[in-house]
């Protein structure tokens, strides 16, 4: 006889009291890295970022062609009841709500080099993240 109960989720997950654990991920230009920080500052939780500079973001279009673009990568993971915070507090600050992609934790460590659907308003289709390499070490 245990005195463990015997339950177990449907999904493996990763979750507390604010939901389920996330990945946000947040893509800038390097020239408006610092504002982005200082965005994040703003906000009541601690973040403490992954930044990528150099990293790739892909582009799939109706076509099939693809378009890169080299920009910044600013991630750190979050629980999802705080997502919205974080939503309002970048775009009081100017920046789109269409950089910023929301994975779930589990999700984010086995990807790889798994792409995202588009937004509906966007002319893409799908878009993935190369991560090059992170500041201050070796990824």
């Amino acid at each position: 006889m245990s005195v463990w109960p015997v339950k177990f989720a449907p999904e493996p997950s990763l979750s507390g009291r604010e939901g389920a654990l996330i990945s946000v991920s947040i893509n800038v230009d390097s020239r408006h890295l610092e504002a982005l920080l200082e965005a994040l500052a703003q906000v009541s939780f601690p973040i403490n970022p992954q930044i990528y500079h150099d990293a790739e973001v892909v582009y799939r279009y109706p076509d099939e062609h693809e378009e890169s673009a080299i920009r910044t990568l600013v991630e750190f993971p979050a629980y999802s009841a705080r997502l919205d915070e974080v939503q309002r507090v970048l775009e009081a600050h100017g920046f789109d709500r269409t950089d910023i992609q929301v994975t779930s934790m589990l999700d984010e460590i086995h990807a790889g080099l798994a792409g995202e659907p588009a937004p509906e308003s966007a002319a893409h289709l799908s878009r993935r993240r190369i991560k090059t390499r992170a500041a201050g070490g070796v990824q």
